[in-house]
């Protein structure tokens, strides 16, 4: 059976593309109707597009693979945008009234429109507080003040992460139904209001980035991406002479963060590699505890910038596919002596279905935040109502048609009626036309001959 209501949203990240659909039930879980993916490692460099045509080709085959399992056709989906050079620049525009007054709407538009004349590349604005005199509010519409200051908070990136995204989809033919930022709908997926109100960053270690993001007051602060993920540990793994695939499986079976050999052991343990080799496991996690001290030292160096390290009361979450790195919590621990550190590997919403490829690893949450941040049905209705009325041959009538979620309205021909014989009717002059003397046909056309006299007649009876 055709499901004809549901949400589509893609991912595209460094490792693959991902797709999904889904809707959103009555007791606020989420229902998955269709999943699918492919790999992106070849086109896809830290988040940023650099293979137009392949990437257009992994986004038709996973529109075709969502629309088989929906049995249904994809009008629109949702997108997230991440990826290296994105980034916040904070901006703060005055404005100082004659004397006090009531701030109005117009006023607040005017700083915002200001704001939006700041010379930056592909720019999202994200309001953050209102100063008035010496009060912050976060609506400021209304209050009373002689001096206003509008906080503002920039996403900017290049021009070519936003430009080739689109692109790609255009090619792909596929609608963006929005372009929302992926580490703001992950961190409504994976955060909680009490957590984002008393301070908290969100760190997500990607396949070749990692993004932090903090929040206070239920308001994002700072995000940062560093080139750095967790590939950056396969690839340093492959110094030990062996293929990206199997440096892979080794950090995922046997990586730890901070490994220690066990002192009484009398020979020191070793991981065997499928071509016979055995290779010592303090060998092996030297490479990915110093790889991974970098890392997290540059997550707590991005911690400081943003200046708030001290108003993190609910402390750091980790969430991502590199967060499942064996002691990766303890080891930022000692790095950034912060205590409160969780790693959140699902989302925070009851998920129902395709639970063997939904894993709860940290990978695919970034994916269910962009389903879960999508409002608008992506169905494609193909819907033709046609309404006719006895008229002239030569009218027109209108047909209504979705067929890429937008109304569309044409004018097509109007089949003539069959022509009904007459016995003579009136015009608006109330002159006879002579005409076929036979009888009707049927007891409907005498009605409507006799109404049409009465309305378009001069009264004459017949």
């Amino acid at each position: 059976m055709a499901t004809t209501d549901f949400i589509a949203a893609i991912e595209l990240s460094s490792s693959k593309i991902s797709g999904i659909a889904g809707k959103k039930n009555s007791d606020g879980s989420i229902q998955v109707l269709a999943y699918a993916r492919e790999d992106a490692s070849s086109f896809i460099h830290k988040g940023v597009i650099y293979n137009i045509d392949k990437t257009a080709q992994a986004l038709t085959s996973i529109t075709n693979k969502l629309e088989n399992q929906l049995n249904n056709s994809i009008a629109k989906v949702y997108v997230g945008i991440g990826g290296q050079s994105l980034r916040t620049v904070k901006n703060a525009v005055s404005r100082t009234l004659d004397e006090e007054g009531i701030i109005s709407q117009e006023l607040v538009d005017s700083i915002c429109d200001e704001n939006l004349e700041v010379p930056l590349a592909d720019m999202s604005v994200l309001p953050q507080e209102y100063k008035i005199d010496n009060t912050l509010q976060a609506d400021p519409v209304g209050v009373a003040g002689q001096h206003i200051t509008g906080q503002f908070l920039n996403i900017v990136a290049r021009a070519s992460l936003k430009k080739n995204l689109e692109h790609s989809f255009e090619q792909a033919k596929v609608e963006i139904a929005d372009l929302l930022i992926a580490p703001i709908a992950l961190a409504n997926a994976v955060l909680t209001e009490n957590e984002m109100r008393s301070g908290c960053a969100l760190v997500d270690f990607g396949a070749d980035t990692t993004t932090i993001s903090v929040y206070k007051n239920n308001i994002l602060r700072y995000l940062s991406v560093l080139p750095l993920g967790g590939n950056t540990i396969t690839r340093d793994i492959t110094s030990l002479q062996m293929e990206e695939q199997d440096a892979e499986k080794l950090k995922l079976q046997y990586g730890n963060a901070l490994y220690e050999e066990e002192e009484e052991s009398e020979t020191p343990a070793v991981c065997a590699l499928e071509d016979g080799r055995a290779i010592e496991l303090a060998t092996l996690n030297n490479i990915i505890g110093a790889r991974s001290e970098e890392i997290l030292a540059n997550v707590w160096n991005q911690l400081q910038l943003s200046g708030y390290e001290d108003k993190l009361f609910s402390g750091v979450v980790f969430t991502g596919g590199g967060a499942n790195l064996k002691n990766i919590e303890e080891a930022f621990r000692k790095q950034s002596k912060i205590e409160k550190v969780k790693t959140m590997r699902f989302v925070h919403d009851t998920v129902h279905g395709f639970s063997d490829v939904l894993t709860k690893d940290g990978m695919q949450n970034t994916l269910l935040g962009l389903l879960a941040a999508g409002n608008e049905n992506c169905c494609l209705q193909e819907v033709q109502p046609i309404l006719e009325k006895p008229n002239d041959p030569n009218d027109t009538q209108t047909v209504i048609g979705f067929d890429t979620g937008k109304d569309t309205v044409k004018e097509v021909p109007k089949k003539p009626e069959p022509s009904k014989p007459t016995s003579g009717t009136k015009t608006g002059t109330g002159t006879k036309k002579p005409g076929n003397t036979k009888p009707k046909p049927n007891r409907f056309w005498g009605l409507f001959d006799k109404i049409q006299e009465e309305i378009l007649g001069d009264g004459e009876k017949m």
